[in-house]
């Protein structure tokens, strides 16, 4: 029987399922490890491992032009580098790129570590006008395909940005 976690990460493989998407780049981060591998042993994903996260946003941007529907997913410190990326190439050329993040640093968080992507990342989300859904709850995630639906009409980027809690199935 699959425990809270699993149920949740399941829960969003479906809202990708919904939405469309068919491939996913991703980079390494402990919270969303499961998804990770959700995503990589689901044949409906092509899975590609990036070593970097301007990569992710490359190749889903070309993905884009392919007419396959994608996914980058990266931790909150990995998106908070790719700022020069996504405001030179797809609010330039006016490309959608759908984004999953971790809330790294939010209140509850232990880890200090992390502060500064806890002060920093909606801010600066704010200061670009990269519009966002905020995961601090389970029953948000079936907005998901809003999230992803909303970047390809406005064609700009659209990140949804998870809480731990509700990545481990307690929120």
């Amino acid at each position: 029987m699959p425990n809270k976690q699993e149920e949740t990460t399941q829960f969003i493989v479906e809202q990708l399922v919904k939405s469309g998407i068919k491939l996913v780049a991703s980079l390494p981060d402990d919270w969303v490890s499961d998804l990770i591998h959700a995503i990589d042993t689901d044949k409906r994903f092509t899975h590609v491992p990036v070593n970097r996260e301007e990569s992710a946003i490359g190749l889903c941007s070309g993905a884009y032009f392919g007419g396959i529907p994608s996914l980058a997913l990266m931790g909150a410190s990995g998106l908070m580098t790719c700022v020069y990326a996504i405001t030179k190439i797809n609010y330039s050329y006016h490309i959608p790129l759908f984004l999953f993040t971790t809330l790294r640093g939010a209140i509850g968080d232990p880890r200090a570590h992390h502060i500064s992507n806890g002060l920093y990342l909606e801010p600066l989300m704010n200061s670009i006008s990269l519009p966002h859904l905020i995961v601090d709850e389970r029953e948000k995630i079936a907005r998901i395909p809003d999230a992803f639906k909303h970047s390809q009409v406005m064609n700009r980027p659209t990140v949804v940005a998870f809480t731990e809690p509700v990545l481990r199935g307690e929120a």
